[in-house]
């Protein structure tokens, strides 16, 4: 039988994160065989090829928590071979082998047939990332805000907080504020980011029940310590929405804001939305809300997904990363 290549983590005998072969026979159970086309890096994708990250839920396994292709073989009626799909989310590089891998087999619940107007590969410059991206943003437009509302997007360079950023430029926004260590970022400011302000700028020198009131909204893709101190500056009637935990999973503040200000706190989950969801926000992504030439992007092999991923954990990562997953 034919192999092909694969970025398997294992941790016997001991742990390792590299490109190897595999056969069909080696995939999972799954109702439709996919052959890759592309997939692409996220944090949790870093965290998977990470000893100890807490991510993988049994090992050997396959990372990559996205992934589109072409349906090769399929037990489901709902999918037919040529039928072009993505697939994010659900257990996907987690408990069930992922995107990193020539061929994937998987459940046909999890697939959506990929919209006519966005290629495969641009699919995957938004995946998990822009997918949770214009999760937030939909869930801040019900605020009803106006569109020069100050809005604070938290890790601006990364996947989640450069695409927020660019659709809240798509859609009117004009006052957006962008988080980030990398102030001479000149690529935030082209996807739409009104000003740069690091951490130590807006972080108060003693968190306060209640604070000036200096953003309408957050979208926060780092938690912790972070947006424990914004909470108190939300003006009122404004809301953060919350999408990452890569600053901690722990959050202090007191009931202030949110009885005082009548602020809301909106959690984001990209994993387990709702199929009917799913699909009618990848249409908009890729229609009225295309934003795809104004992303900061570049490309690797499977073979480069090491030094990405470690790039990554280490902060020094930026923008999105399509993985080429049918060119090794």
């Amino acid at each position: 039988m034919t192999s092909f290549s694969v970025f398997r983590v294992a941790n016997e005998p001991e742990f390792s994160a590299k490109v190897t072969t595999a056969t069909l026979n080696d995939l999972p159970a799954g109702d439709v065989l996919i052959r890759v086309a592309y997939s692409d890096v996220n944090y949790k994708d870093a965290l998977a090829a990470k000893e100890n990250g807490g991510v993988i839920r049994s090992y050997p396994m396959t990372p990559g928590i996205d992934l589109a292709g072409e349906v090769i073989d399929s037990q489901s009626a709902a999918f037919a071979p040529g039928d072009q799909v993505l697939l994010t989310g659900y257990g996907l590089g987690v408990s069930h082998p992922g995107g990193y891998s020539q061929y994937q087999r998987v459940p046909a619940k999890w697939l959506i047939k990929r919209p006519d107007a966005l290629a495969a590969k641009d699919s995957m410059i938004y995946g998990t990332a822009g997918f949770t991206a214009a999760l937030a943003v939909q869930a801040l437009e019900d605020l009803q805000l106006e569109k020069s509302a100050a809005i604070l997007v938290t890790g601006a360079s990364g996947g989640v907080g450069s695409v927020s950023i660019a659709l809240l430029k798509k859609i009117g926004y004009t006052n957006i504020i962008a988080l980030s260590r990398k102030k001479d970022a000149q690529w935030l400011y082209d996807l739409g980011a009104h000003a740069i302000v690091t951490p130590a700028e807006v972080m108060p020198e003693k968190i306060k029940p209640l604070a000036k009131q200096q953003f309408s909204a957050v979208i926060d893709t780092v938690g912790g310590e972070l947006i424990g101190a914004f909470l108190p500056q939300i003006a009122y009637g404004g809301g953060a929405f919350l999408c990452g935990n890569a600053g901690g999973i722990k959050l202090e503040t007191t009931v202030l804001p949110f009885i005082l200000r009548g602020i809301r706190v909106v959690g984001i989950d990209s994993v387990n939305v709702a199929h009917d969801r799913r699909i009618a926000l990848w249409e908009k992504l890729a229609g009225e809300w295309s934003v795809i030439d104004q992303l900061k992007t570049q490309s690797i092999s499977l073979a480069q997904l090491p030094t990405t991923l470690e790039a990554l954990l280490a902060g020094t990562h930026q923008g999105r990363t399509i993985v080429e997953v049918a060119l090794d």
